[in-house]
């Protein structure tokens, strides 16, 4: 009997007739991207006569963040730190957006030491803000906080400045660094030698001798949230091995409740996506976005999958542009869409991709299929 307590993830349908969609059951915008993107516009609607400025990037969106430049909005930073804006040309006159990633306590200082009011359009997600309480009360109870993130992504620059001033913190970017990490914790390698592999990556003085007796794993937002797991079990483990299971709360904290809903909910739905057949996948998300390239790794694993910033990226039936997020590379691919009297498609979208660029990418797509269905008869069985 199904447990009508637990979510569905099962994917939609969509049959246009020669093509057929099989889409996410979740994606696209969450509370914290939605909430983010609200806030920044209504800053530009109080201060039309002021200047109005993002810290970074509101989201890991290129149209959206096209848009909001088009009104007049500047980027003082970009995504990996590179300095847009000069401090010293803005003053408390300036109205300063903090994107949803959040922003480091340093950052945060200096505007309110310039009298920018930080807090009046501060979209912080309520999500990353809660892995922020929770490194505190982890350093509050002398737990060392280790955050799974990659280390110059905004967001995990600004957990790690939190929680490094409230606990001994450090950054592993995957599974295979965390396991660098747990050669400390068992005493195999030296200090001076996890200065050089995790340097830029630990707090003040972090020693792994004293540091890594009593931990917690806490994330980026948007990472994987699979691996997190399993970097947590990892950790747990060596507890046990080192100090014995009857000991293990003494060393290890249970963290789990920091992870994202919306980045758990649209993991799962790609999940249940592999369990279809289909000929592609296409992924709409930001080249610059963490969750998205997860959601692409996920479908990589069953599909030749294409990961798109935009409809634009489609050029015809047989060319569609595409990046591949492992080399950092845009890439161009001919047809792309097999030829067959059926077709049928993956169809999903990171946390930062409005739903109408997913239609857009729909839509392009069934222009290139001969006698479909209308949207408005692909739709009727909904």
């Amino acid at each position: 009997m199904q447990d009508l307590r637990k979510q569905d993830f099962s994917p939609a349908i969509i049959d246009f007739g020669p093509v057929q969609f099989v889409i996410a059951r979740h994606f696209g915008f969450c509370y914290g991207v939605e909430n983010a993107i609200e806030i920044s516009y209504r800053a530009l609607e109080e201060n039309p006569n002021k200047k109005v400025y993002l810290l970074s990037q509101m989201i890991h969106n290129q149209e959206v963040n096209n848009d909001l430049l088009s009104r007049g909005i500047q980027f003082i930073l970009d995504t990996d730190g590179t300095q847009f804006i000069p401090w010293d040309s803005i003053s408390h006159e300036d109205v300063v957006i903090i994107p949803a990633f959040g922003t480091t306590l340093q950052i945060e200082q200096l505007l309110l030491d310039k009298g920018v009011e930080v807090h009046k359009y501060n979209t912080t997600c309520p999500f990353v803000e809660k892995v922020w309480n929770r490194a505190e009360k982890l350093g509050k109870e002398n737990y060392t906080v280790i955050i799974h993130g990659k280390p110059k992504h905004e967001e995990t620059k600004a957990t790690f400045s939190h929680s490094s001033s409230e606990a001994p913190s450090v950054v592993v970017r995957d599974m295979a660094e965390a396991i660098r990490l747990g050669a400390y914790l068992k005493g195999a390698k030296t200090l001076e030698d996890f200065q050089t592999e995790f340097n830029g990556q630990f707090s003040e003085g972090f020693d792994p001798t004293r540091d890594l007796q009593r931990v917690g794993v806490v994330n980026q937002t948007t990472m994987l949230a699979t691996e997190t797991q399993t970097i947590a079990d990892y950790f747990k483990q060596l507890m046990i091995d080192k100090y014995g299971e009857a000991n293990l709360r003494q060393h290890f904290a249970d963290t789990r409740d920091t992870l994202c809903y919306a980045t758990n909910d649209n993991q799962d739905s790609t999940y249940e996506l592999l369990k279809t057949d289909a000929d592609l996948a296409i992924v709409v998300g930001g080249y610059n976005s963490s969750n998205t390239s997860h959601i692409v790794e996920l479908c990589e694993r069953k599909f030749p999958t294409y990961f798109i910033n935009s409809d634009h990226e489609i050029e015809s039936k047989h060319l569609i542009h595409h990046f591949n997020y492992h080399k950092k590379q845009r890439l161009s691919t001919r047809d792309f869409l097999p030829s067959k009297p059926y077709v049928r498609i993956v169809l999903t979208s990171g946390a930062s991709c409005p739903d109408t660029l997913v239609d857009r990418v729909m839509l392009k797509l069934v222009s290139y299929f001969d006698n479909s269905k209308t949207l408005e008869e692909a739709l009727a069985p909904f």
